[in-house]
This record gives structure tokens, sequence and C-alpha cells, in this order.
């Protein structure tokens, strides 16, 4: 089924004052018997960051994948870029928890892959692939295949495959997640950088309550069974953010203020059954 070109949303502002990229409204998302979340309805700026977190199983990475056109809505509606999403459209792309990657491809074969499926020419792919391997500090490991770099190095490939396409909108599912601590803090501030660089919308899922605030212009509580937003937190803190960020009396008071809403919630998730959604 072809995108359906909207001419009836309107031209409004997001939180960060520029146009809306993305736009839901009443959605809801059933397995069977299961409601994993109704009612959920959000405005995502032009060069917004925005972070989502909830418990295990409220529905995180299925309202990220909806959002992608990859499976589809029981109700409401999505629109990214003016465009009714039914199935994944140009313009958007997604980063996994788990790399994503093709073992039998190198990094460059990797990171052309999403170029070769939209049509790029050789020389085109020529030019822009390694100007985004460089970007995200893999110059010098083009031929490497995914089993010979690390996870962060690997994550960094994903990062790039979806960044060569220059998508306006850039979902993250948990991209950190599978890296170490250390990693994982090395590669936040390496995301920020690159942001800083080209900037683009981003929605951007994680289970780490700091990452959140300090990725997000918003974060996002996602509550209840089935889940909706409970709360949406403006992150006033200045940009660039850098390591100086973390220890700011701002920062530790945000994530107080999002840790406070999920505890509850984290404690009854802990007891029950369906995590993972």
């Amino acid at each position: 089924m072809d995108a359906i070109a909207s001419p009836s949303v309107p031209d409004v502002k997001g939180a960060s004052g520029a146009g809306v990229r993305i736009r839901v409204r009443g959605l809801a998302k059933r397995y069977g018997a299961l409601e994993v979340f109704r009612s959920i309805d959000l405005d995502v700026g032009d060069c917004e960051i925005l972070s989502i977190v909830g418990p295990s199983g409220c529905g995180k990475t299925t309202l990220l994948r909806c959002i992608d056109g990859l499976i589809p809505v029981d109700e409401g509606e999505i629109w990214v870029n003016g465009t009714r999403v039914t199935q994944p459209i140009a313009g958007m792309a997604m980063v996994f928890q788990h790399f994503g990657l093709f073992p039998w491809k190198t990094v460059y074969g990797n990171v052309a892959y999403g170029l070769k499926m939209a049509g790029a020419s050789k020389a085109e792919i020529a030019e822009r692939v390694p100007h985004f391997i460089a970007m995200v500090g893999l110059k010098g490991f083009e031929n490497a295949y995914p089993y010979q770099i690390s996870g962060g190095m690997q994550q960094r490939c994903g990062l790039a495959r979806a960044l060569a396409v220059e998508p306006s909108v850039l979902l993250m599912d948990e991209p950190f997640a599978a890296v170490d601590a250390q990693t994982r803090e090395i590669l936040q501030f390496e995301l920020l950088r690159i942001w800083e660089q080209r900037p683009t919308t981003m929605l951007f899922v994680t289970h780490s309550i700091e990452e959140a605030v300090l990725m997000g212009d918003r974060v996002i509580v996602l509550k209840g069974r089935p889940s909706s937003i409970a709360e949406t937190i403006v992150v006033d803190l200045p940009r660039p953010r850098t390591r100086e960020t973390l220890r700011e009396p701002r920062f530790a008071a945000l994530r107080e203020h999002v840790w406070s809403t999920l505890l509850s919630e984290a404690r009854r998730a802990e007891f029950e059954v369906g995590g993972g959604l």
C-alpha cells in the first residue's frame, strides 16, 4: 500500500520550536488479548531528540517499530514529514540494539547497504560511505568483518549505515544496551558529537534513565498495562552536552524526577509476565 500524503496535517511547532517531524495520534497496539499500549499522542519537532523510557514490557520497542512502519497499528495514525505511515517510508532509519550487521559483509559493505537499497549510484556510494565511516571513528577498518571488531565498533558501523542515507528521522532502539558500561558512555558522547554536526530528529528508546536525560530534549515516561504516556519531562540542559553535564545539579534533579516517576511501576513490572515488547 502506498503511503498517503496528507494535505491536512497542520504546520504547528514542536517542543523544539521547529516544525513537527513526527505526529502520533490515538495510537494503540494489541497482540491478541494483550493490549500493549493505547491512546499514545505525541509530536516530535524538527531536530528534536525525544527519549522514551518505561518498565520492561511497556511497548517501547513496539512503538518505535510502529512509527517505522515495520508493524501495523490497531488504532490511531502516525505521520512523518507530512506522510501517513502505513509501511516503511523514505527518510527514516533505525539503529538496533543488537547491531543488525550482515556478518558476510565488511564494514564498508554494511555501511553501503542502505544506500544500495535506496538506488544510489556507485559514484555516490564511493563518496558517501568513507565520509560516514570516518564520522563514526572507523576509518582504517573499512575491510574488517563484524567478527573482527568489538561490539562498540559494530554499533558504530550500524550508526554509520543509518546516517549514510541521511535520514530526517533516526530511530534508536536501545542502541548501546549490548555493550559494556565504559563503551556505552563513549558511544553516548560520540552520538551527541555527531548530532551536533548533523542535527536530525531522533527517537531514543532506552532503559537507562541517565542516558534518557543526557540525550533528550524531552523524556516521555510510559506506564501502565496497557501503557500510555504518564508524563513528559522537558530537559532544560544546555547543548552541547559533555561529561561535565553529568555533574550538574540540574542533571541530577531531572534524573531523580524521571526515576521517581518510574519507580513504583518498575517494581510492579518486575513480577509480571510479558516483558520485552
